[in-house]
């Protein structure tokens, strides 16, 4: 008896390290902080790619990098964003990522990415069939837990809202400094979104920002 629950336990061991072993988190690497076009030129340029008009062509790490941190990073020290924040308060919207290989979750903290799925799930999220083109979708997702101190829900929906405006300018001015394309879309598909994403209770799609070259 002993020997079978030793066997039993070492097989609990064996296959939890394999599922652990099956989280591929990508720490990203530094973003582009430098160089590139003006602001002034950047807003002069900035537009919304038309949806056919994405290549094959993938995001490489580096520039994925940019548009994150560009999107929500920490620019000064351990408390300061790229973005506006209520009080001072870390980001109450999550970035999900999609790409070809599979959904993430942004880590502002630590500028990396927490493996969710190794699905594609390009042609699922987006009702237009010309999303599934682009080689990164950002999924802006409200965070109940970080919007749990405003005093109700409609003020909850206010911050999230002015944070993702916030959240996807900034990713179309990242983009057009390095010659990518970008594209705010708010037709999705909420039911596949909250199943491939695992979200949980009171986290709300907000938007895709498709980004791509």
């Amino acid at each position: 008896m002993a020997f079978f629950r030793f066997v039993s336990f070492a097989l609990a061991v064996f296959f939890l390290s394999q599922s652990l072993a099956l989280a591929d988190d990508l720490k990203l690497p530094p973003p582009k902080t430098e160089g590139g076009v003006g602001i002034f030129e950047a807003l002069k340029k900035r537009s919304s790619v038309a949806g056919g008009d994405f290549s094959p062509a993938e995001l490489s790490n580096e520039e994925l990098s940019t548009i994150l941190w560009a999107a929500s990073g920490l620019n000064r020290g351990e408390q300061g964003w790229t973005v506006p924040m209520a009080m001072g308060r870390p980001p109450y919207c999550k970035i999900y990522v999609a790409a070809k290989d599979g959904v993430w979750l942004y880590d502002w903290a630590n500028h990396a990415l927490k493996e969710v799925s190794k699905d594609n799930v390009k042609a699922l999220v987006g009702s237009q069939a010309f999303v599934r083109r682009a080689s990164h979708i950002l999924i802006i997702v409200s965070d109940p837990l970080g919007l749990s101190t405003f005093s109700d829900p409609a003020t909850q929906d206010e911050f999230a809202f002015v944070l993702t405006g916030a959240m996807t300018q900034n990713v179309y001015l990242a983009a057009t400094g390095l010659n990518l394309g970008a594209r705010y879309i708010h037709d999705m598909r909420i039911p596949e979104i909250v199943s491939s994403l695992k979200l949980g209770p009171g986290e709300k799609p907000i938007c895709l920002m498709l980004v791509g070259k």
